[in-house]
């Protein structure tokens, strides 16, 4: 059981660090998968963090958990809040589609580690 959890975990680490690299990669020409993976564990772990702390406050949790995720994203590439939040909007993309066609000829379930919401 916990290897197969940790299976999981890291292949859906892979899938958002995909998302990620290539978010970055389009917004701000930034191409290092490295760094992309870096950037989704520690945004997952920001992201569960500040998730556990306020993320059941309505609205208001979710919308910070989100805020800490992409301060994440701006303090790990180039650009501004906008060039940070872009990322993080072509990364959900990227993987969502990914995840749609792993899912879809069932090799993976619907989720990835390092993308909020998925």
């Amino acid at each position: 059981m916990v290897v197969a959890s940790a299976v999981v975990f890291l292949a859906s680490l892979l899938i958002g660090a995909l998302g990620i690299y290539l978010g970055a990669r389009i917004i701000v020409g930034a191409g290092n998968y490295d760094h992309a993976l870096v950037t989704a564990l520690i945004g997952a772990v920001v992201w569960a963090v500040v998730g556990f702390f306020v993320g059941w406050i309505p609205l208001l949790g979710p919308a910070l958990a989100l805020l800490a995720y992409i301060t994440v994203i701006n303090f790990q590439y180039p650009g501004d809040w906008t060039a940070a939040a872009m990322i993080g909007l072509v990364a959900w993309v990227t993987v969502l589609i990914a995840l749609y066609v792993l899912a879809a000829v069932g090799i993976t379930g619907f989720n990835a580690v390092g993308v909020p919401g998925l």
